[in-house]
């Protein structure tokens, strides 16, 4: 089966799960955090993966219950639990991943990478997310990273959408018009 599939799959599941437990904050917050260490650390990416035979499924869970601290919630670990029975344990950074983007749709809340030349006022963060509301109908988390190099304006990468507001990428534009008409000229 194709691996998108399946990944959405066990997220769905996740998803209704939790819904279900009324413990999505809680479950979100761990996949998110869960997903940064396997992201963030090759080792641990390598040992979660690995095969039965080298890593056991005991251990896997324990690796992941270690990188969130010791503990995980019932419903994370029964999850985890899910996938090493089922043999998803390699999938398990993309499912996570999948699951906070579904969740968060779910409760109408989306999470954004917002970029700018300064660290962006209160009332710049109110007009990004009415833009955002107006677009989508979902409230917005933004994550915030400031990058002198961008000259003005900002960027914003919204689940797979990305809009390039900066004087930077304008100034990018310009100068790839002007040689390939300069190219024409020659």
């Amino acid at each position: 089966m194709n691996r998108s599939i399946v990944v959405s799959r066990y997220a769905t599941a996740l998803v209704k799960f939790v819904r279900e437990s009324g413990r999505g904050e809680i479950v979100c917050s761990e996949a998110e955090a869960l997903e940064k260490a396997i992201h963030g650390v090759d080792d641990l990416r390598r040992m979660v993966t690995a095969s039965e035979e080298v890593v056991s499924a005991f251990d896997k869970k324990k690796l992941l219950q270690s990188a969130l601290g010791g503990k995980l919630s019932y419903e994370m670990s029964r999850f985890l639990t899910l996938l090493n029975r089922n043999g998803r344990m390699d999938m398990v950074e993309d499912i996570l991943r999948d699951f906070v983007k579904l969740y968060r749709r779910s409760i109408g809340l989306r999470k954004a990478h917002l970029i700018t030349v300064r660290k962006p006022t209160e009332r710049m963060l109110q007009r990004m997310r009415a833009l955002v509301r107006q677009k989508t109908g979902d409230d917005v988390l933004f994550e915030v990273e400031v990058d002198p190099s961008l000259v003005g304006g900002f960027v914003l990468d919204l689940d797979d959408a990305l809009l390039d507001a900066s004087v930077k990428r304008q100034l990018e534009r310009i100068s790839e018009q002007f040689i390939e008409r300069n190219r024409r000229i020659i």
